[in-house]
């Protein structure tokens, strides 16, 4: 059975990282932007990640423009963006596409393991399920990831226990990870 672990991606910078690096951690898989509305969830994700980076517990950022081109700019204007306006201290990968045919593997993989169900209930999460379809269909059945910051959170294992949406409350992915961590 495939993990996390079978997966190599790249660093900022462009080097190799073999995901076995963070095997017996909690990680939570995120894609990124720099301009969208979802973009504070940086601070909720630094913040938990200070709290609990401790106890085995790793945040993976991959930033994606993918999403009506809310994250411009080369790896050191994200990286820099980030730092300086959440202060987000968790590693930060290469730009990526999470669909279509040049999507990152790993991305593919999660999205397998756990699939699209929903943005949820509301007005907002219409409005976005309504764009998010417009955006994809470009990618057919390549459209494994819906929007900017959606998480997977994956167990020490590097099984993927979770997908939470961008319309997810951070508090609710934090209470997920803290079950995980024990």
């Amino acid at each position: 059975m495939r993990t996390i672990y079978d997966f190599t991606v790249k660093d900022r910078k462009g080097n190799d990282v073999n995901l076995s690096a963070y095997a017996g951690k909690v990680l939570l898989i995120v894609n990124t932007a720099t301009g969208c509305g979802f973009t504070p969830h940086y601070e909720p994700l630094e913040a938990m990640y200070q709290d609990l980076k401790d106890r085995g517990f790793e945040i993976l950022d991959f930033p994606c423009n993918q999403f009506a081109n809310q994250t411009p700019g080369d790896a050191d204007e994200i990286h820099q963006f980030c730092t300086l306006k959440f202060g987000a201290d968790f590693p930060q990968f290469k730009k990526i596409n999470v669909n279509g045919d040049e999507a990152e593997p790993l991305f593919a993989f999660l999205a397998t393991e756990k699939p699209f169900e929903g943005f949820g209930r509301g007005i907002k999460n219409a409005a976005l399920n309504t764009f998010a379809k417009a955006n994809n269909k470009k990618f057919g059945d390549k459209a494994y990831i819906k929007w900017n910051f959606t998480k997977f959170l994956i167990d020490r294992e590097g099984k993927v226990a979770a997908r939470f949406e961008p319309t997810v409350d951070m508090k609710e992915v934090r209470a997920a990870v803290e079950a995980l961590l024990g």
